[in-house]
């Protein structure tokens, strides 16, 4: 069966407006099934968790269910699901925990790929004890960061590497199991920011090699909140700060205060979404999201290959996006135009793709882009070619070409 996207569009109500967006990487937008069972949460009978009152087993269900999603969706264990406010936040919780067993001497590493958030709560943690910051670059002219780049700067007192799974600025993605098999040979633990692969790329939490993986639901068609996957067992070892009454069970203790129902519906309700666009895969809800995933990559695969053979005619126009393995995303830059402007310029035509640095400030200051950065274009599982191409059409008049 083939890939319907204009069946998939058709459960996009913000689609309706006309706007070709391009600002998935941001957030994507939201199928009708998220909303409603996020105003179906908001306007039930509801209270905190617990298993006496209809209420009560309504909130714990909602709970438990997004775990189990969430766990289907990364290949992971329902038990080593936390969530939180955001992927940012849930970094910067678990630095403090796991940097509260570093000192002088211990070693930290983080790359110039990544997003902020996936750096600064590792480097202050480590500044924080006294701990070593070490940094892995990427080549800038490919956009490639390779294992042996991890290599030359782990040692036996490196406690963990942080790295992305994919670069929200130029989509590239490194060879994360190869990474973590490098990570590991010296001891060290392995932090993954997902957000951005997450809703391009299947993942398998356990393949990856990863001890952590972070990312954002609101990336892959759901609500604005946190999730965290790692194995339960890791998680028993750490003793994050929490209140004295709280729960100090697995994932609970990583969980402070009480947990959005509604959003943790909406989650489950995306991650039911996605498994449905698996066509007629059968099994279940991990095997149909596999097959979805495969579905989604070759959609947008093709996509990428229409858009990129017309912005090779654009003069002026370079992509920074270069890597052999990346996600749908393009960086692009105009000779002579202010990315804000030319972001504007699009936008007058209903064509929405933001321009900036996104919070990937060692990224974009490597690429010799500074703050300014490009205008940022990302494909996604409701994108069509009419889309694509009406951002070529307009990229084409802006900038001239013949």
């Amino acid at each position: 069966m083939s890939y319907d996207v204009e069946t998939v569009r058709s459960h996009f109500p913000s689609l309706r407006s006309g706007v070709a967006h391009f600002d998935g990487p941001g957030g994507s937008q939201t199928p009708a099934p998220v909303a409603e069972a996020v105003a179906t949460t908001m306007t039930s009978s509801i209270s905190n968790r617990g298993r006496v009152t209809a209420a009560e087993r309504r909130a714990d269900d909602i709970v438990t269910g997004a775990r189990a999603a969430m766990a289907d969706l990364l290949g992971a264990d329902p038990r080593g699901i936390v969530f939180g406010r955001s992927a940012t936040d849930l970094t910067f919780h678990l630095a403090r925990t796991l940097s509260s067993a570093w000192g002088p001497g211990d070693e930290v590493v983080v790359s110039r790929l990544d997003h902020d958030a996936n750096v600064r709560p590792w480097v202050l943690a480590a500044d924080a004890v006294g701990a070593t910051v070490r940094w892995v670059d990427f080549d800038p002219a490919t956009g490639e960061l390779g294992p042996d780049a991890v290599r030359d700067v782990v040692h036996e007192r490196t406690r963990l590497v942080a790295v992305t799974a994919a670069s929200n600025l130029i989509g590239t993605r490194p060879d994360v199991r190869a990474i973590a098999d490098v990570v590991h040979a010296v001891g060290a633990l392995l932090w993954v920011d997902g957000v951005h692969a997450t809703a391009h790329v299947g993942t398998d939490l356990a393949a990856s090699g990863a001890d952590f993986w972070v990312c954002s639901p609101y990336k892959f068609l759901g609500p604005h909140l946190g999730v965290l996957a790692a194995d339960p067992a890791l998680l028993e070892t750490l003793r994050p700060a929490k209140l004295v009454p709280s729960s100090d069970a697995v994932p609970e203790r990583f969980e402070l205060g009480t947990l959005p129902y509604e959003l943790l519906a909406g989650t489950t309700a995306a991650v039911d979404f996605l498994a449905g666009l698996a066509g007629d895969a059968e099994g279940g809800r991990r095997e149909r999201l596999v097959a979805a995933y495969e579905r989604i990559e070759e959609h947008e695969a093709g996509l990428l290959a229409r858009l990129e053979s017309r912005l090779a005619r654009v003069p002026g126009l370079t992509v920074w996006s270069r890597a052999a393995r990346r996600t749908p995303t393009l960086l692009l830059t105009v000779e002579g135009r202010d990315p804000q402007d030319l972001r504007a310029a699009l936008a007058e035509r209903d064509i929405s793709a933001p321009a900036g640095h996104f919070y990937a400030w060692e990224c974009s200051h490597h690429l010799g882009l500074g703050t300014t950065g490009g205008v940022r274009v990302g494909l996604a599982a409701y994108t069509d070619e009419a889309d694509v191409d009406r951002l070529a059409d307009a990229l084409d008049e802006l900038c001239g070409a013949s």
